[in-house]
């Protein structure tokens, strides 16, 4: 099997982070990854944020979970939260947002990093707290969160091995 199959079959969510910070070398291998994801057109219309400062990851975890009506973690310790948003009207933006966050995922897989990726960014930035953030972060487009890629050195065993159902694939010939 080649390396790129290898890691789309190998690659699972991680859900405990070690406290270290990643480098800013896989950082930029990872969100590199992200940006070379294909879009509708060609149009790119997706924006990504690699967020390390803990005030602005407490924010939006506690926004999160408000979400969910918890106050657990939705972020799982992840010392790293990548934020990708799209901008409103674009026909295509939630499909290009999510093989935004697919390649990421699985560049983070291939460098050795955890990363899962978590919802209720739309709800997040829908907030009055949230769009303070990407008025902080510069971000003066018309967006929506589409989804957060948390990020960081694996903490013990990746999610455990889950069997994949065969009968989703169909195949007409």
């Amino acid at each position: 099997m080649n390396e790129t199959l290898k890691t789309m079959h190998e690659r699972k969510s991680c859900r405990s982070y070690k406290a270290e910070q990643i480098t800013d070398d896989l950082l930029h291998k990872v969100v590199d990854a992200g940006l070379a994801a294909p879009s509708g057109r060609n149009l790119q219309p997706t924006y990504i944020v690699a967020v390390r400062s803990g005030e602005d990851i407490e924010t939006m975890r506690r926004i999160n979970a408000g979400v969910m009506g918890t106050d657990s973690d939705p972020f799982y310790g992840a010392p790293c939260v990548i934020v990708v948003l799209a901008k409103k009207g674009s026909r295509t933006s939630l499909e290009d947002g999510s093989l935004v966050l697919g390649n990421m995922l699985l560049a983070a897989y291939s460098l050795g990093l955890g990363a899962c990726w978590i919802h209720r960014a739309r709800q997040t930035f829908e907030t009055d707290e949230g769009k303070a953030l990407l008025e902080k972060w510069g971000i003066t487009d018309d967006v929506y969160g589409v989804g957060n890629c948390i990020l960081g050195y694996p903490d013990g065993d990746l999610h455990p091995d889950l069997e994949k159902r065969a009968d989703r694939a169909y195949y007409i010939n």
